[in-house]
């Protein structure tokens, strides 16, 4: 949205600006009320802003700040002086709310802690503010994950990673207000949630664009939003006791993150502020003057303009915005097709080689949560993009000749379904009539297992389809129940040479002396042939990554937990991904279309839980003993992999959290399961 009314402007038609004054209620006289003019701004407002420090409440009417509306006025606030209020205020991260005084007019939800009037709640018992609230809260998971942070206890590991960010803040700031109202007991509740704000400073760090990632919310829609764009967000420097707003404009993006500045600070940085473009109370310029909002101007410069009006006229003219639809956009962009109890074939992680039937047992975000079939408590699960390459609709192993596991489950239970054949990532057709891979041909490949490493690899068995099962040599099972799955365009594999052209050290197999290694030889050694390099994916796109920028990134070795990470370097479409806070040896080579990388603010947007840097107390200690340990036991120059797959997965493997004091961050199972 453009606000240039542009030359040549019929006089019958006004500026955007112009446009966004004609309100009907600015017409209305009411001489001794309050109006807010076409901005939201309030009239008279520098001459009683010392009398507007209360919200007027009466009896059960009482309203939060939030939500209060006249409604007397059409939804035009009535600031008035009042002795008392009879609401607690309690500020968290700018955001104001309102908990109830046991008057019957308010009600808290007991899901998501949104304090509103208990008429507009949901359900006789008013328990809840939405269907969905009431609908989560009926898991007992959930119940018992609130009702420890309602009573001030740590939540478990899975609650931690699961916990939604806005649910924890509310929740944490409630706990804080039962506690300081009880007598003689001072307790404090802290939620630790990663503040990318801080950590990005003032805009030097470098976030990757949105448009980098395709697979996430909004990824393909975000369009011209970037620096220069203004929008109406909260004002925390109004030094009023109710909810308003004012304009920003967007300094710097990261991710869907961006450096705003209220308008009227120009070239003054001090109060710059990170916010999430994505959550609700990010919109559009004109939002206020639509929904009747107050749109005031912070205290700290409230003395440098005597006509605000004519300032935002002036600087908005011929600036933009975000579309009028953006908060609708994201929304929709929020609904995933994958739904709970859908079946689908999933890697066993058990061994490698194979599938089995796994059930949708959550959907966060796009990622989803799977329980293998014949897991009757739940425990035995796997987490996964619904884009992921390690995924597929049933039947799929069959038609391709790849191995599965049969279940012992004889017949589908009530309510699940086979997950439609069209939700899955479709791969590109290929043509095997020709030259074509054989079994035994050598190439380069990322190990699953290390995905720190490029090894050398085996074609072990062609399947149909141009899928390839691929043996990382000198580590490899008897059983080949280590051989992994992958298509023949995956990013993953590489001709012969590909390290060397690129400078990237290549993983020798294990226990090969003859050092350093050479292909030539090599081949020779094994009488062998490389694949030829034809039939490899040379499609580099435009993918926008460049190193150095920050990301939200899956630790591969341990699926559920997304961390900070940055992009180090990048090879052609390869991306050497670096968690924040470890060493270089727990980094992983990702494709730049890997649906396991997501741009900054997305677990925020998500609700899914965002692990922190390593870098709390104890943490990096423990990392050098490790590392320490690691070096000694090291007998050759190769792939620094575990016993099996699986102890990648199992949960709490080694414990080495217990080493770290209660502050310290869920340890990256990169770390933990690779001592």
């Amino acid at each position: 949205m453009n606000f240039s009314a542009g030359p040549g402007a019929s006089d019958h038609r006004p500026s955007a600006p112009a446009r966004l004054m004609e309100n009907p209620r600015d017409l209305v006289e009411r001489p001794s009320r309050k109006r807010r003019d076409s901005f939201g701004m309030l009239d008279g407002l520098d001459e009683d802003r010392s009398s507007c420090s209360t919200e007027s409440s009466a009896g059960s009417g009482a309203s939060s700040p939030e939500d209060s509306e006249d409604e007397d006025l059409g939804g035009v606030t009535q600031l008035t002086p009042s002795s008392s209020s009879s609401l607690t205020l309690i500020k968290t991260n700018g955001q104001v709310y309102t908990y109830p005084d046991g008057k019957a007019g308010m009600a808290t939800c007991e899901m998501c802690g949104m304090v509103g009037v208990r008429d507009a709640f949901y359900s006789k018992t008013k328990r809840f503010c939405s269907v969905s609230c009431s609908r989560s809260y009926s898991s007992n998971s959930k119940k018992a994950s609130i009702l420890a942070r309602l009573q001030g206890k740590p939540p478990t590991k899975k609650a931690k990673v699961l916990q939604k960010q806005p649910l924890m803040t509310k929740l944490a700031a409630y706990a804080q207000h039962q506690a300081s109202q009880q007598a003689g007991v001072k307790k404090n509740v802290s939620v630790e949630v990663f503040d990318w704000g801080r950590y990005l400073g003032g805009g030097d760090v470098m976030g990757a664009p949105v448009s980098c990632f395709k697979h996430v919310p909004m990824g393909k829609s975000w369009g011209d939003i970037g620096e220069g764009v203004r929008v109406e967000v909260p004002n925390t420097d109004s030094g009023l006791p109710m909810k308003v707003y004012w304009i920003a404009g967007i300094i710097k993006l990261a991710g869907f993150k961006a450096l705003l500045r209220y308008e009227g600070f120009d070239s003054d940085s001090t109060r710059d502020f990170w916010l999430n473009l994505c959550v609700p109370d990010i919109h559009p310029v004109g939002w206020c003057a639509a929904g009747g909002k107050p749109l005031v101007p912070p205290q700290t410069i409230l003395h440098r303009f005597t006509n605000w009006k004519t300032f935002l006229i002036k600087r908005l003219t011929g600036s933009k915005t975000l579309p009028p639809d953006f908060s609708s956009k994201v929304q929709e962009s929020m609904q995933f097709p994958f739904k709970k109890q859908m079946r689908v074939e999933v890697v066993d992680k058990t061994h490698l080689c194979r599938t089995r039937v796994a059930l949708v047992e959550q959907v966060i975000g796009g990622r989803l949560r799977l329980v293998y079939e014949e897991c009757d408590d739940g425990t035995d699960d796997f987490w996964c993009h619904m884009y992921s390459p390690l995924i597929h609709s049933i039947g799929w192993s069959r038609s391709i000749g790849h191995r599965f596991k049969r279940s012992d489950v004889s017949k589908k239970l009530g309510g699940q379904m086979d997950a439609p054949g069209q939700l899955f990532a479709k791969v590109k057709e290929v043509d095997q009539s020709g030259s074509w891979f054989e079994d035994g041909m050598k190439l380069e490949a990322i190990d699953p297992l290390n995905l720190s490493a490029i090894c050398v690899a085996t074609v072990r068995k062609v399947l149909a389809d141009g899928y390839l099962m691929i043996g990382i040599d000198g580590s490899e099972a008897a059983d080949g129940s280590d051989w992994f799955c992958y298509h023949s365009t995956s990013p993953s594999i590489f001709p012969a040479g590909f390290c060397e052209i690129n400078n990237i050290e290549l993983t020798p197999p294990r226990g090969y002396t003859n050092l350093p290694f050479r292909w030539f030889e090599y081949l020779k050694e094994t009488k062998s042939v490389a694949a030829p390099v034809n039939l490899f994916n040379k499609n580099v796109p435009n993918h926008g990554f460049r190193p150095g920028m920050k990301l939200e990134a899956v630790d591969l070795m341990e699926p559920r937990l997304v961390c900070v990470a940055t992009v180090t370097r990048i090879v052609h479409r390869l991306l050497r991904i670096h968690f924040d806070g470890w060493e270089d040896e727990y980094d992983q080579w990702v494709d730049c279309e890997s649906p396991d990388l997501y741009p900054v603010g997305w677990c925020q947007v998500t609700g899914y839980q965002l692990q922190p840097p390593a870098v709390n107390t104890g943490s990096r200690d423990l990392q050098s003993a490790a590392n320490k340990q690691r070096k000694k036991s090291q007998q050759y120059k190769g792939q620094k992999k575990s016993r099996s797959f699986q102890d990648f997965f199992t949960k709490d493997k080694v414990q080495l959290s217990q080493c770290c004091s209660s502050s310290t961050s869920i340890l990256s199972a990169s770390q933990r399961f690779k001592v």
